[in-house]
């Protein structure tokens, strides 16, 4: 029942995308609440993180492994997010938890260094997420190789 219900939403994305070839923040949030977990309180992580993908104005994901991702879901709009060249998450000895810590948002704009605050965390299912981007890059493509072969000039 989920496969089927993650293809129909991945084909419902993929018409959404057929014009411009990139998914919107919105579809792209969609995708990853598909791929997430039940919300946990909180999670660890000592260091830097290993990357992020903002989700719209209230969500992201972030990355504290190479395999291990969480969403998060902001309290309300967190300005400047879809813009931001870097982010920071606080945390009190290596915990991040939710409503309690924050995403800072580190910009050159009037809104730099704004605290959004967490309202939700939940695990990403990494494996299955990077599969179904994967489906979807090679559905882009043969899209475009059948639109291409069916053109006259």
């Amino acid at each position: 029942m989920k496969k089927m219900l993650v293809a129909a939403m991945l084909a419902a994305m993929l018409a959404g995308c057929a014009t411009t070839g990139k998914l919107s923040s919105d579809e792209r949030l969609q995708l990853y609440r598909s791929h997430a977990g039940a919300p946990v309180n909180s999670f660890k992580y000592f260091g830097s993180l290993n990357g992020w993908t903002e989700l719209g104005d209230s969500a992201l994901a972030v990355w504290t492994r190479p395999n291990e991702a969480w969403l998060l879901n902001l309290g309300g709009p967190c300005m400047d997010l879809s813009y931001a060249p870097a982010i920071t998450v606080t945390n009190m000895m290596g915990q991040v938890s939710a409503r309690f810590d924050r995403v800072i948002v580190h910009g050159s704009g009037p809104m730099a260094h704004v605290p959004c605050r967490i309202d939700s965390i939940q695990p990403l299912d990494v494996k299955a997420l990077r599969a179904s981007e994967k489906e979807m890059r090679e559905a882009k493509i043969a899209e475009r190789a059948a639109d291409q072969g069916g053109e006259t000039n």
